[in-house]
C-alpha cells in the first residue's frame, strides 16, 4: 500500500511563502496594483491586503495611488519595491573590479568599476581595493538606506564556503575569499562569493535574454570562457560546485595548452586570445586591440571577417556539444561572445545544423546576452536578494547611507 505524507503545512509556513510570493514579483515584475497581485499569485484580495501591510511593516515595499484607467471605481493602489532596501554586488574579473549598490526591485543606486592591469594581483590587493570602493559606493547612498547582503562575482572555480579554489587567469588558488572580504568591508554581514559564470545565468534568467525560461545555458567569453547552467529552474551546481566550466571541455585533443594545466581546452580556441591570434592581432594586445578588430569587423574588412567564420566554427563545437548534452530552450553568449554575435551568427547557425539533432535545434535559441557586461554584478545582486526573497521577515539589515 502506498504511504502518503498527511502532515500539513503550518500556518506560519504558508505566511512565509505567501510573502516571499508577493516580495519576489514586484522585485522581478515591478510595480504591481493590488488586483494585480492576486492575478499573479492567486491568493484572495483579502490576504494581499494582509501581505502587503506586512510588507510594508518590514520596509520592503510601499504604496501609492494609482492613476485612474478609465474604469469605474478607485483604482486599486501600486504595491512597488522600497529602493531604500539594498545588496553590495561585486565582481572581480581578469582586469576590472566593480562595486554597486543594487535596490530591491533591480535599480542600480550607486556604481564604481576600476579598470586593472592583466597582471595578476594577490588577493589581499583586491580585498584592499574592493573594501575602498565599497566605502565610497556606500557614501553615495541616501541616509537611512538598509543594506541586505553583499556577494561578490569572481572569475574562477569557487568552493560553496566561499573559496576561490581556482582562478587561472587571475592567479589564484585556495583564496577565502569571502572571509577574507566580510572581514575587511566590516558590515556585520556574511559575503556569498560565486563564479561569474553561475550568476550570469541567474541574471539573465531573471532578467536578461532568457527570463522565464527553466533551462538554459550561459556562456560567458572575455579573457577566459566560463558558464553557468540551469536546470528544471534550479542552478546545477554539481558533486563540488564546480558545474559550468564550460570553458575547460576538452575539444582539440592536440591543441593548446591552457592556463589551467590542461590541453586543448574551449577556451584555447574561442578565448580573447585565440580571437585576437586568428585575427592577426598581438594576442596580450587586450582591450585596444580588441576594439580595433571590432572597428575593422564593422568595416567590412574581408580578412577578418575570413577570420571571424573560422571562429565561429569553434563557438559552434562548443555549443553544439552544449545543446546536445543539455537540451536547453536557450544558449545565451555574454561577454566577446555575445559581441561578437552579429558578425558570426550566420556561421554559427551553419556550424549547428551539421552538429546538432534536428528536433533539438529547432527547439533551441542561441542568443546575445540581454545584459552585457553587466550580468556578473546583476547576478551577484539576485544571489545576495535570494536569502530575503525566501524570507522576507527573517532580514535583518545593515543601516547605511550618509
Amino acid at each position: 500500500m502506498p504511504t502518503f505524507d498527511t502532515t500539513g503545512a503550518r500556518s506560519e509556513t504558508v505566511r512565509q511563502a505567501n510573502l516571499a510570493a508577493v516580495l519576489r514579483h514586484v522585485h522581478l515584475a515591478g510595480p504591481a496594483t493590488r488586483s494585480g497581485l492576486v492575478a499573479a499569485t492567486g491568493l484572495t484580495r483579502g490576504a494581499i491586503g494582509a501581505l502587503v501591510g506586512e510588507l510594508g511593516e518590514l520596509g520592503l515595499v510601499v504604496e501609492q495611488p494609482s492613476t485612474a484607467d478609465g474604469r469605474p471605481g478607485r483604482p486599486s493602489p501600486l504595491v512597488r519595491p522600497d529602493t531604500a532596501n539594498v545588496v553590495l554586488a561585486m565582481e572581480v574579473l581578469v582586469d576590472s573590479i566593480a562595486v554597486a549598490a543594487i535596490a530591491l526591485g533591480g535599480e542600480v543606486i550607486a556604481k564604481h568599476r576600476h579598470e586593472r592591469p592583466r597582471t595578476q594581483l594577490p588577493v589581499e590587493i583586491t580585498v584592499a581595493d574592493l573594501t575602498a570602493m565599497t566605502t565610497d559606493v556606500l557614501a553615495e547612498l541616501p541616509s537611512g538606506s538598509r543594506l541586505h547582503g553583499i556577494a561578490v562575482a569572481v572569475a574562477g572555480v569557487v568552493r560553496r564556503d566561499g573559496t576561490v579554489m581556482v582562478a587561472p587567469n587571475i592567479g589564484w588558488h585556495d583564496e577565502p575569499l569571502a572571509e577574507r572580504l566580510a572581514a575587511a568591508v566590516g558590515l556585520g554581514l556574511p559575503v556569498i562569493v560565486a563564479n561569474d559564470g553561475d550568476v550570469g545565468a541567474l541574471a539573465e534568467t531573471r532578467r536578461g535574454a532568457a527570463a522565464g525560461l527553466d533551462d538554459v545555458v550561459y556562456v560567458a567569453g572575455e579573457v577566459g570562457v566560463g558558464g553557468g547552467i540551469i536546470v528544471g529552474g534550479r542552478p546545477l551546481a554539481g558533486t563540488a560546485g564546480f558545474a559550468g566550466e564550460i570553458g575547460h571541455f576538452p575539444v582539440s585533443p592536440d591543441g593548446l595548452a591552457c592556463k589551467c594545466g590542461s590541453r586543448g581546452c574551449w577556451e584555447t580556441e574561442v578565448g580573447e586570445e585565440a580571437l585576437l591570434r586568428r585575427t592577426g592581432h598581438p594576442v596580450t594586445g587586450g582591450r585596444a586591440a580588441l576594439d580595433e578588430l571590432f572597428a575593422a569587423a564593422a568595416a567590412g574588412d574581408p580578412g577578418v571577417h575570413a577570420a571571424l567564420r573560422e571562429h565561429a566554427r569553434w563557438i559552434g563545437i562548443g555549443v553544439a556539444g552544449i545543446i546536445n548534452v543539455f537540451d536547453p530552450a536557450m544558449v545565451v553568449l555574454g561577454g566577446l561572445l555575445g559581441r561578437l554575435m552579429p558578425y558570426v551568427a550566420d556561421a554559427l547557425a551553419d556550424e549547428l545544423a551539421t552538429r546538432v539533432f534536428e528536433e533539438v535545434r529547432a527547439q533551441t535559441s542561441v542568443v546575445a546576452a540581454a545584459l552585457a557586461g553587466d550580468a556578473p554584478l546583476v547576478g551577484a545582486a539576485e544571489l545576495a536578494w535570494n536569502r530575503v526573497l525566501a524570507d522576507p521577515a527573517a532580514s535583518t539589515p545593515a543601516r547605511v547611507g550618509t
